[in-house]
């Protein structure tokens, strides 16, 4: 989010007009903004795809690719829908204005534009893109890259969708008893230290962190973005995190601090994955048989003494570099008959 000091922003004028373009960027300038111009359409949309810019002032009238048709580009794209666009054209009647409006224009202001309206108007879109910003920031700061990515491109409704996905829930071993042990401030830090760790194998693999209880995690391999071999790619990045808790558990010997370890579950298949929850309060989530499975699974890795348990569809979709020991049938509550159950071997292979 581009900050903005005193006001001033980094404006882009748009006019076909060499006389327009000069008394405007000077109007402009003289009110502490930075600006840019281009003469027509084209020129504008490779600047605005070049360099940041904090609004555009659009002309309508010009060669090549007229302001019409330069909305619709920025419309279209993911990274310039958001930007403000204040139309300043003298084309006239109401079916213009509402054109460009429909088409994602932030206010048109008919030529010749009354310098203290353009003042006013530059102001209020520059506030509400600042707000915006903010907004997008805090989203990033409370959700995953991937489902703010979903928010943005799709918006927030209710509900699910079907998904081929893996799911993979993990947590450290006797969590309560070692919290207990220690000061409350040395289990946060270790939950921080942990929650790092663990996002970095996770999101390292196309993974999805969807909950956090705890030291518990849940997450998702192929929502909401789709992830080609979404199976082996939840086995690799448990791999990793059975690593990176080894690494860190040296640093905690040093320290003189007991050794932590982890269990992981994995399982895979169609799932419902969406937000769910109320419209003033939901998270993104996914729910189904196969989630309860991989639940199932990381709960028995302390009867199996195994770290990282695996289903049979996840076990069809890995290599043969990765090592996987067969359990046998396991019944689990909930489940009308018994599981194949694999343990993958935690080294990872180079």
């Amino acid at each position: 989010m581009r900050e903005l000091r005193n006001g001033a922003a980094r404006l882009l004028v748009v006019d076909d007009n060499k006389v327009n373009r000069l008394l405007l960027t000077r109007s402009l300038e003289l009110q502490g903004h930075s600006t840019a111009s281009a003469e027509n359409g084209r020129i504008a949309l490779e600047m605005l795809r070049r360099e940041p810019f904090d609004l555009v002032l659009l002309d309508m009238e010009m060669p090549e690719m007229d302001g019409f048709q330069v909305l619709e580009q920025l419309v279209n794209d993911r990274k310039l829908r958001d930007l403000p666009v204040i139309v300043t054209s003298s084309l006239e009647g109401i079916a213009n204005v509402v054109r460009c409006i429909e088409l994602g224009a932030e206010d048109y202001l008919t030529k010749p534009v009354n310098p203290v309206l353009l003042k006013a108007r530059i102001g209020a879109s520059l506030e509400k893109k600042h707000l915006r910003d903010q907004q997008k920031e805090l989203v990033r700061r409370f959700a995953t890259p991937e489902v703010a990515q979903d928010l943005q491109d799709s918006g927030f409704s209710l509900g699910g969708k079907l998904v081929h996905a893996s799911v993979m829930f993990s947590d450290i071993r006797g969590f309560t008893a070692l919290a207990e042990s220690q000061p409350p401030e040395e289990t946060i830090e270790l939950l921080n230290t942990y929650y790092a760790l663990m996002f970095d194998a996770i999101s390292g693999h196309g993974g999805v962190v969807t909950l956090m209880m705890g030291d518990g995690l849940m997450s998702v391999f192929g929502a909401p973005m789709p992830l080609p071999d979404h199976g082996e790619s939840a086995v690799c990045a448990a791999q990793e995190m059975v690593e990176l808790i080894d690494l860190f558990n040296h640093d905690r010997q040093a320290a003189a601090k007991p050794s932590i370890k982890i269990g992981i579950g994995i399982a895979s298949g169609e799932m419902v994955a969406g937000y769910a929850g109320t419209n003033e309060r939901a998270t993104y989530t996914c729910i189904g048989d196969i989630v309860n499975l991989a639940s199932r699974l990381e709960t028995h890795t302390k009867i199996a003494q195994r770290t990282i348990l695996i289903d049979q569809a996840t076990r069809s979709s890995l290599n043969e570099r990765i090592t996987v020991e067969p359990l046998g049938l396991v019944p689990f509550k909930g489940k009308a008959t018994a599981v194949d159950v694999f343990s993958v071997d935690p080294g990872r292979k180079r």
